[in-house]
């Protein structure tokens, strides 16, 4: 059950705990592999990064941005992080997902630029395939993801919007409108707003409720690994990342961005103010 104000105790309280959480678990279940999801040859990040001790670079790279937090007053209330941003197919994988992961976030995703350049910025997490081939063979499916900055960060925020690419058939999206996104996570509101605002800047929206297999609600999914145990996810069609760029390739995407997908980044923090500006997002 939702309650309207979150007490200073009570969040980090929940921080505690969630920052630990993935330590106890590995610690109790050293040895005892997850069964991957079908098609996922890793069955977890932890497995991946075991399994290619020397991956980082060739096969995959990480990037993360968590902001600065500083307060060396007593006479006002601390800053705090409430939202990250999250690409954990990117790369080749699910192309346009980390260049949106940057977008979103309140970056240039070709030159790391504050954009726009009054903010806000929020952090940001990605995991990127950058083989020259067989990249689908990194994916490891949202629940299973267990790396350890992922899950801190994920856990000190009070939101994640995590982004990923999908087919138009499994969308469900119709045959002659095939750029959509579905819309997913266990915030109802989160929901609502990105679907009001993306539907507003004109994007075909589908509701993940109606597509279990993309609705991004397990609580195991690091979408809902917060502060507050739930979060967005959002799944766009492959036709709707062509679609907000000149060059559809891991490489070109960065520098190819355009008017689409500046409207759809938009529409995305649109809806994360929204979101920040509810009363559970409140420390006391």
């Amino acid at each position: 059950m939702d309650t309207p104000h979150a007490s200073r105790r009570s969040v980090l309280s929940a921080l505690a705990a969630a920052s630990a959480a993935p330590l106890l678990s590995a610690s109790l279940g050293a040895g005892v592999a997850r069964a991957a999801t079908t098609g996922d040859t890793y069955s977890s990040n932890t497995d991946l990064y075991t399994r290619l001790p020397n991956g980082e670079g060739t096969d995959y790279a990480r990037r993360y941005k968590r902001h600065e937090m500083f307060d060396s007053g007593t006479a006002q209330k601390y800053p705090y992080s409430r939202t990250m941003v999250m690409a954990m197919h990117g790369g080749a994988i699910e192309v346009g997902t980390s260049d949106l992961c940057l977008g979103v976030a309140g970056y240039h995703p070709a030159t790391l630029a504050a954009t726009p350049a009054d903010g806000p910025a929020y952090d940001y997490w990605m995991f990127e395939a950058v083989r020259p081939s067989n990249n689908a063979e990194l994916h490891v499916t949202a629940s299973h993801c267990d790396d350890h900055v992922a899950r801190s960060m994920a856990a000190s925020n009070f939101n994640v919007l995590s982004l990923h690419g999908c087919t138009a058939a499994a969308a469900g999206a119709p045959a002659g409108r095939p750029e959509a996104v579905v819309i997913g996570g266990r915030n109802a509101a989160f929901k609502q707003y990105l679907t009001e605002e993306l539907s507003g800047a004109g994007f075909q929206t589908i509701d993940g409720a109606s597509i279990p297999a993309l609705d991004g609600d397990s609580p195991d999914n690091i979408c809902n690994r917060t502060v507050l145990g739930k979060g967005g996810q959002l799944e766009m069609t492959t036709e709707l990342r062509k679609s907000m760029f000149g060059k559809f390739t891991r490489t070109g995407c960065a520098a190819s961005t355009n008017q689409t997908f500046w409207a759809f980044t938009a529409a995305c923090r649109a809806a994360i103010a929204r979101l920040e500006a509810g009363p559970d997002q409140i420390i006391l």
